[in-house]
């Protein structure tokens, strides 16, 4: 479905395509040039996931982060891929690592949430 574009998303895009880490709604609400509600930017980003444009990556304290998948295209990753988080710099990234799992028959997995914490190459 092709969705009109409205200054709102606009903004919001814009400031996740400018970023090199994923971001919080809370990150995102600060960065953006325009008064947005918490409400809206909450509904932007999730229509963005909906969409393809964005995927969401849930921390291990269920805080919810939100990148461009241009990373994950670039480098060709899968879909069910690993996230690390660095608990010094709060920098969450897509890693090339497909998650392997296998199921019992009956079950259908529609997506996937993995994600490692520790410190990131760059904080060591």
């Amino acid at each position: 479905m092709i969705r009109r574009s409205t200054p709102t998303k606009d903004a919001v895009l814009n400031v996740l395509a400018k970023s090199k880490k994923a971001m919080s709604s809370d990150a995102v609400m600060r960065k953006v040039d325009i008064s947005i509600d918490r409400a809206t930017i909450y509904r932007v980003l999730n229509r963005f996931c909906e969409d393809g444009i964005l995927h969401k990556i849930v921390a291990e304290d269920g805080k919810q982060y939100f990148a461009v998948c241009v990373k994950c295209e670039e480098k060709k990753l899968a879909d069910h891929h690993f996230h690390f988080r660095c608990t010094k710099c709060e920098m969450i990234e897509c890693l090339p690592v497909a998650v392997q799992f296998s199921l019992e028959s009956g079950y259908e997995v529609e997506s996937v949430n993995c994600i490692l914490t520790g410190v990131c190459k760059d904080c060591v």
